[in-house]
C-alpha cells in the first residue's frame, strides 16, 4: 500500500512541473495501441526489418508481428517477455523468479535470436534459469519475425527473431525528461525510472535509470513461493550524431539482475520450504552503430562488445542454530562476446533493392566458481549473405542466400581425479536461403507465401554440459556427437481489412533434421532428475488466426487462436527396446516433441469513450479479456520427461487514459488486474511444474502467480532552453 501512495505522490508532484513546461512541437509519445489494420494508410506506412533493409509491413513475405510502444505500456508482466508472451504464436519458458525466455511457434532457447541495440543478445540463454538480461526501459517497440531467419542473423535463428528497438531520437531542438513507475500487488513489485533525452544541432543523447524490486509471489495453493523474488537495477545511455552523411551512435547499457532460486522443496505439511540460494547477473554492453549514405546506397557497420557475468550463490544453514551462513559463490561464468555486422544496402532502378554483407561473433567463456555446468570454450562465427527485393505491379518478391561457418573449441577439466569435461573441437557450416512473394490481391487483401531454410549449430551446453541446474532442478548431460540442426519452413498467410473487420491468418510447416532435445534418463545424479541431449528428425505444424470486429469505431472485439504440434518423424536412438521405426507405438509417449505450448485462444473487448476525447483527457478506455489455454495432452512422456497439463482460463481487466497538457505532453496512466478470479494453474512450459510433490494435495510442482493488480504511470516533460 505504501508503494501506491508513493506513486500517487510522484504523479501529483510531477504534473505541475509538466503543466509549467513550454512546448513547440507535436510528437509521438502517445501512439495507437497496436497497428490497426482497418486503417490502410497506417498499414502501408508501418515498416519492419526486411531481408534487404527496411520494408513496408504489407510487403513482408515472412510472418511479422509488431508490438507498438502503447501496447508495451499497457501490457502487464513481471518482465518484458512475460508481458508480450500472450500474443499469437508467442509463449514463454519461466522459472517463477522474474525469468522468462521467449518461445516462437514452439521453439525457444538458442533457436530464438534476440536483437537488442542492433546486436544479438548473448548471455547463457541455453539455461532454463538464465533470463534475458535487457533493460526493458530502453525498449521502445518490438518486432517478432516468426520462422527461420538465418538469412539475416546466421546460426540459431531457426525459430525466429525478436528485435528490440530503442527509442527514436527526439526532433531537432527538443529535450525531454521522462519519469515513470509501476506497482503490482501480488508480489509487491515496484519500479521507478527516470530518463533524459535531447537533440541539439544534430547531437543526440538518451540516458535513463531503472530500479525494480519484487518479493515472492503467491497463489491460493502454495501461498508465498520462496525464491521467486528478484531485484534489478539498470543504466542505459546513447550519445550520437545525425548528419547529412549518415549517423554515428554509441550505446551503453549495464543490467544488474539478482533473482532468487525457486527449488520447490516441501515440508511434511505440504508447505514450501525456504529457499536461500540466489543468482547475481551483470550484463554490460557497448555498441557502435554507424551508417554512411552514398547516393542510392547505405553502408552500415555495427560492432558491439558484451560481457555476461553470472554467479550463483548457495547459503547453508548451521545444524545447531539454523542460522544462515554468509553466501558463497558456487557457480560463476564470465562470457565475453564481440559482435560485428557490416552490410551495404543499394536501391537500383526498376524497383530493385539489393544488400550484401558479412556478420558474426567471437566468444570466450571462463568458469570462475567451484561448480560447473559447461566447460571453458572459445567460439568464432562468420557469415556472408546477399539478398534482393523486387516490386512488380501488385507483386513483391524477396529472397537471398547465406553461408555460415562456426568453430568451437572447448577445454578439458579434471575434478577429483575424474574427467569432468573432455576437450572438444567442432566445426559447423550451413548454407541457408529464403524466397518469398506477396500478392496485393486488392487494396484490402494480401496473400503471402515464403519458403526458408535455417541452420543452427549445437551449443556448448548441448555438446558438453555436465552439472546441476539449480533453478530448473535437473542434472544435464551433453552429447558430443550432436549434428547441426537444419530447418525448412513453408509459410502461407492472408490478411484482409475492411471498415468493420480485420482478419489475419498464418499457417506454417517446419521440417527440422537432427532436432536436439532433452530426454530424461531412468536414474538420478546427486539426487536430481537426470537428462541427456538427443536428436531426432522433427516436424512442427500450426499457425495463428486473428479476427478483429468493430461495428463502430470506439468498440473492438478481438479474437486470436494459436496452435503448434511438434512430433518426431525419425528416431536416431533406441528407446527402451523399441525398434527405431515403431513410431506409431509411441504416440503420446516418445513421439511428441518436448516443451510444446498448448493451443491458446484469447478474446478481448475494448471500448474507448469518445466523450473524453477533448483537450486534456483523451483515449480513456476500458477493456476485458480472457485467455483460454487448452489441455496439453500431446507431450513427451517417455521416462516421465513431461506430464500432461490441464486446461485453464484466465480473465483480465484494464483501464487507462492519456492526459495531455497544453495538447503536447502525454501522461499515460494504466490500471489492470491479471487473473481476476485468482485461478490456480501451471503453464505447460513452466519448469517449476516438475518440482516436489505436495504430500497433502498430491499435486506436483509449484503453481503460477495468483490475482495481481497493477498501476503504471509514464510522465514526459519537455524542456525549452
Amino acid at each position: 500500500m505504501k508503494h501506491i501512495i508513493i506513486y500517487i505522490g510522484v504523479c501529483l508532484w510531477t504534473i505541475p512541473l509538466a503543466v509549467s513546461a513550454q512546448h513547440v512541437h507535436e510528437h509521438s509519445d502517445c501512439l495507437e495501441d497496436s497497428i490497426n489494420p482497418m486503417k490502410e494508410a497506417i498499414l502501408s506506412e508501418v515498416t519492419v526489418q526486411g531481408i534487404a533493409g527496411v520494408q513496408r509491413l504489407k510487403d513482408a513475405a515472412s510472418p511479422f508481428m509488431v508490438v507498438t510502444p502503447k501496447l508495451l505500456h499497457n501490457a502487464q508482466g513481471t518482465n518484458m517477455v512475460d508481458a508480450i508472451s500472450h500474443l499469437p504464436g508467442l509463449a514463454q519458458i519461466s522459472t517463477g523468479s522474474g525469468i522468462s525466455k521467449p518461445v516462437i511457434r514452439g521453439l525457444g532457447y538458442n533457436r530464438v535470436v534476440v536483437v537488442d541495440q542492433g546486436i544479438r543478445q548473448e548471455g547463457q540463454q541455453w539455461g532454463d534459469e538464465h533470463g534475458l538480461e535487457v533493460d526493458e526501459e530502453g525498449v521502445h517497440s518490438v518486432e517478432v519475425l516468426k520462422g527461420p531467419a538465418s538469412l539475416m542473423y546466421g546460426s540459431d535463428a531457426i525459430a525466429g527473431v525478436m528485435i528490440l528497438h530503442p527509442e527514436h531520437p527526439l526532433e531537432e531542438g527538443r529535450m525531454q525528461v521522462k519519469v515513470g513507475g509501476q506497482y503490482q500487488s501480488n508480489n509487491n513489485l515496484y519500479d521507478y525510472r527516470i530518463g533524459f533525452a535531447g537533440n541539439q544541432n544534430g547531437w543526440l543523447w538518451n540516458w535513463h535509470f531503472l530500479d525494480k524490486s519484487a518479493q515472492c509471489y503467491k497463489n491460493d495453493i502454495d501461498g508465498r513461493v520462496p525464491g521467486s523474488w528478484f531485484k534489478e537495477r539498470d543504466v542505459q545511455g546513447m550519445l550520437g550524431v545525425n548528419k547529412s552523411w549518415g549517423h554515428s551512435w554509441l550505446r551503453f547499457s549495464l543490467v544488474n539482475f539478482k533473482p532468487g532460486i525457486t527449488e520447490g522443496e516441501r515440508a511434511e505439511d505440504g508447505s514450501l520450504t525456504e529457499s536461500l540460494g540466489f543468482q547475481k547477473v551483470r550484463h554490460t554492453k557497448v555498441v557502435s552503430d554507424n551508417a554512411w549514405y552514398f547516393g542510392n546506397g547505405t553502408l552500415k557497420a555495427i560492432v558491439g562488445y558484451q560481457q555476461n557475468y553470472r554467479r550463483e550463490f548457495e547459503v547453508e544453514e548451521e545444524e545447531e542454530s539454523s542460522a544462515p551462513q554468509e553466501p558463497e559463490v558456487a557457480l560463476a561464468m564470465r562470457l565475453h562476446t564481440v559482435n560485428y555486422d557490416i552490410k551495404y544496402l543499394h536501391t537500383l532502378p526498376h524497383d530493385w533493392k539489393l544488400s550484401t554483407g558479412i556478420g558474426g561473433m567471437w566468444q570466450k567463456n571462463v568458469n570462475q566458481g567451484n561448480e560447473y555446468l559447461i566447460p571453458d570454450y572459445r567460439l568464432f562465427d562468420i557469415g556472408f549473405f546477399a539478398t534482393a527485393e523486387y516490386q512488380l505491379d501488385k507483386w513483391h518478391f524477396s529472397g537471398g542466400a547465406r553461408f555460415d561457418n562456426r568453430h568451437l573449441n572447448a577445454s578439458s577439466l579434471m575434478e577429483d581425479d575424474e574427467v569432468r569435461f573432455e576437450a572438444l573441437g567442432k566445426n559447423f557450416t550451413g548454407v541457408t536461403g529464403s524466397l518469398g512473394a506477396v500478392w496485393n490481391v486488392t487494396d484490402k487483401m494480401n496473400l503471402r507465401l515464403n519458403a526458408s531454410r535455417g541452420f543452427r549449430a549445437p551449443t556448448v551446453s548441448e555438446l558438453s554440459s555436465n552439472g546441476v541446474h539449480e533453478g530448473s532442478v535437473q542434472y544435464e548431460l551433453g552429447n558430443p556427437d550432436l549434428k547441426a540442426e537444419k530447418s525448412t519452413q513453408i509459410d502461407l498467410g492472408l490478411d484482409y481489412t475492411s471498415q468493420y473487420v480485420s482478419l489475419q491468418t498464418s499457417l506454417f510447416c517446419n521440417w527440422i533434421s537432427d532436432y536436439i532435445f532433452l530426454s530424461r534418463l531412468n536414474y538420478e545424479t546427486d539426487g536430481y532428475r537426470t537428462y541427456e541431449y538427443h536428436q531426432s528428425d522433427a516436424r512442427l505444424m500450426g499457425g495463428e488466426i486473428s479476427l478483429d470486429v468493430h461495428p463502430f469505431n470506439p468498440l473492438h472485439i478481438a479474437n486470436a487462436f494459436s496452435y503448434v504440434r511438434g512430433i518426431q518423424t525419425l528416431s536416431n536412438f533406441p528407446l527402451k527396446g523399441e525398434d527405431n521405426n515403431s513410431l506409431p507405438l509411441r504416440e503420446g509417449g516418445g513421439r511428441s516433441l518436448p516443451m510444446m505450448p498448448a493451443p491458446r485462444w484469447t478474446c478481448s473487448v475494448r471500448y474507448e469513450f469518445p466523450n473524453f476525447a477533448h483537450e486534456h483527457c483523451r483515449r480513456v478506455f476500458l477493456a476485458a479479456g480472457m485467455e483460454y489455454n487448452f489441455r496439453q495432452n500431446k507431450f513427451y512422456a517417455l521416462d516421465d520427461t513431461e506430464t500432461a497439463t490441464p486446461s485453464y482460463a484466465l480473465f483480465n481487466l484494464s483501464a487507462g487514459m492519456d492526459l495531455h497538457i497544453f495538447g503536447h505532453n502525454c501522461i499515460e496512466l494504466t490500471f489492470s488486474c491479471q487473473n481476476l478470479f485468482d485461478k490456480v494453474y501451471q503453464p505447460h512450459l513452466s519448469r517449476l511444474k516438475y518440482t516436489d510433490v505436495n504430500p497433502v494435495t498430491g499435486r506436483q510442482g509449484v503453481s503460477a502467480m495468483g490475482r495481481n493488480f497493477c498501476v503504471k504511470v509514464s510522465i514526459p516533460v519537455d524542456i525549452l532552453l
